[in-house]
């Protein structure tokens, strides 16, 4: 049985541990989130199964999870914070249909390069700065994503651009 997270990162030629967490650690994590921080720079990480319960994801939670292909979120999950996805180079697809998500925060999922399809649900009502940056095969060029900003006006064009394209 695995019993602790080990994240490692290749750096100068070598690998070398950022994190090492034993899974009892993560009990302390608040109930109903998933802490800030909590399996950033995991680099083997393909797959992540949220479990039902949580409403959010905090500051970084999965930030330079590089080989994340796939996340399956839970129906109660509300927020997505900032960075929490940032860099999650090999993600794909993000499907939050099924989800209450009411915001999404800065960058949450920037720099994801490979990321081609994202669905929102009708919920959805905050887009924090940059949450798409650099994420150039998600929307057509018409939409700027580096200027992406939180006034009503401009959030409400590109939310509506994200459910035209599901």
């Amino acid at each position: 049985m695995v019993d602790t997270l080990v994240a490692m990162r290749w750096l100068d030629k070598n690998w070398h541990k950022v994190v090492e967490k034993k899974l009892t650690e993560f009990e302390d994590e608040p109930f109903g989130e998933v802490g800030d921080r909590a399996c950033y720079y995991a680099l083997i990480l393909v797959a992540v199964d949220i479990p039902e319960g949580i409403t959010s994801i905090g500051y970084n939670s999965f930030y330079d999870c590089s080989s994340l292909k796939e996340i399956k979120f839970p129906k109660s999950l509300t927020s997505i914070g900032d960075g929490s996805f940032e860099m999650c180079s090999s993600l794909e697809r993000v499907d939050l249909l099924h989800t209450k998500v009411l915001e999404l925060g800065r960058g949450a999922f920037s720099s994801c390069t490979s990321l081609k399809e994202m669905k929102v649900p009708d919920s959805l009502q905050d887009i924090g700065a940059n949450v798409f940056y650099r994420c150039s095969k998600l929307v057509p060029s018409t939409i700027d994503v580096d200027d992406m900003i939180n006034e009503d006006d401009v959030t409400s064009e590109v939310v509506a651009h994200l459910r035209s394209i599901q």
